[in-house]
């Protein structure tokens, strides 16, 4: 039987360092990568994971439905809206290209299956620089993005309240869970066929941890942690269920009505 094709889009960063060795100073680039503890997860699993890191989305994500067609799951993770909207010919040069938020929204409309996963350019992200707040992506998704930096930041950690312990995308993961320590803050959606699997304890605000949904003819899902450090700790990584839980998220989501 043929593999689930998803696709992962993010997860990647450069940063840009000074280093000062007292009179002398020199600079130096790193990439960084916070895909790889889904990628060993989905290993010889049946799903095929595609990394699509952030910079390379800006132009390879694809800029029709039947691109799009290609997955079975999308998975939108610590990349912010810009990198969809500003491809270089609108950036550089002025030219319109088709709006990918609009296609990722009718393609989820249509039967796909869209996660978006926590982080700091996640739903509003750090300093509301994601800005996914009221954009096509935020409508097709079971939570509301909050109009400012929604960051939920918790250095003594937490552990997951389990609401529904029978729901597919948690089955056989007992409790309790590894510390998280943090989490983006959503609300979320007055609407149908909305289930609150997880949140955050009340001391914590209680603010919900993995929602799914439907969306017309397609699922809708998000896990407002992280999939790797810092949000979610090496211990989280390590834990036995880790591969369990995104194998059942990917399961669920991926499963036709």
């Amino acid at each position: 039987m043929s593999k689930k094709k998803v696709l992962l889009v993010g997860e990647t960063w450069v940063s840009a360092a000074t280093h000062y060795k007292g009179f002398d100073q020199f600079g130096s680039v790193t990439f960084h990568s916070g895909a790889e503890p889904l990628l060993a997860a989905l290993a010889d699993s049946e799903f095929e994971l595609r990394h699509m890191p952030a910079h390379e989305a800006v132009e390879a994500l694809p800029f029709t439905l039947e691109g799009l067609d290609a997955y079975d799951a999308i998975i939108l993770s610590d990349v912010g809206a810009n990198s969809l909207l500003l491809h270089p010919d609108v950036w550089l040069h002025g030219k319109p290209v088709p709006n990918r938020l609009k296609l990722l929204h009718d393609w989820t409309q249509a039967g796909g299956a869209l996660i978006m996963i926590g982080g700091y350019l996640s739903f509003q992200g750090i300093d509301g620089r994601a800005r996914w707040y009221r954009t096509p992506v935020e409508r097709a998704l079971p939570v509301n993005c909050l109009p400012y930096d929604d960051r939920i930041e918790a250095p003594e950690g937490f552990s997951a309240e389990i609401l529904l312990p029978g729901h597919p995308a948690v089955a056989g993961l007992a409790t309790p869970w590894p510390l998280l320590l943090g989490a983006n803050e959503v609300t979320l959606k007055d609407a149908a066929d909305i289930d609150v699997v997880a949140r955050l304890p009340e001391e914590q605000g209680g603010h919900p941890l993995l929602v799914t949904g439907r969306y017309g003819k397609g699922r809708t899902l998000v896990w407002t942690s992280d999939i790797g450090p810092h949000w979610l700790p090496p211990a989280f990584v390590a834990w036995h269920g880790y591969a369990t839980l995104w194998r059942n998220i990917l399961g669920w989501a991926t499963t036709k009505d």
